[in-house]
């Protein structure tokens, strides 16, 4: 009978952990994360894109004005860590689950998998959030933070960053951190 209750409030707190972490926002989860010395984090405000010899139109300088600021928060398998990788990974996957953060893709190798989720409104997005897992290496959050953006926006913007005028030597040394 013991084992049995004992079995039965194990199921109930499972329950409403469950439960509790479904109104789970991403901004609470990495903000519980800041003081994990399992993540790595880096928080880069949009003035920093620019680079020095960026030739920006004026249309391409209005749409990175759309953009706050982007925060990446990184997990690193190290030394085999996948019982606590797989958790954070689930945990994750569980907040990005919920209603609020839209779908726009999904991106699957045989290695590696990515999803690119959104809030707000298609023609108004607030946050654009890139979730990429690896199940050798560790995954990674990138979220960019702005106001009334676009995914047609966006790309013009890409492009910018292919022309070399878009800064994003930032983010070079956080892709080390998953080299084999």
């Amino acid at each position: 009978m013991m084992a049995l209750l004992k079995y039965f409030i194990a199921l109930v707190l499972g329950t409403m952990a469950l439960v509790s972490c479904s109104d789970k926002s991403l901004q609470k989860y990495l903000v519980e994360k800041q003081d994990d010395d399992k993540f790595v984090k880096m928080d880069i405000a949009a003035s920093l894109l620019q680079g020095r010899n960026s030739n920006f139109t004026q249309e391409e300088k209005d749409i990175l004005n759309t953009i706050k600021k982007v925060n990446v928060v990184a997990y690193p398998i190290i030394e085999n860590d996948t019982a606590d990788y797989e958790m954070e990974r689930q945990q994750l996957k569980s907040i990005l689950d919920q209603e609020q953060y839209k779908e726009l893709t999904r991106i699957k190798s045989n290695d590696w998998d990515a999803t690119l989720k959104y809030t707000g409104e298609e023609d108004a997005i607030d946050e654009v959030i890139v979730f990429a897992s690896d199940d050798k290496r560790g995954f990674a959050v990138f979220r960019v933070l702005g106001e009334n953006m676009r995914p047609d926006q966006m790309l013009k913007l890409m492009k910018s960053a292919e022309r070399g005028d878009l800064d994003v030597s930032k983010f070079e040394g956080f892709g080390n951190i998953f080299k084999d």
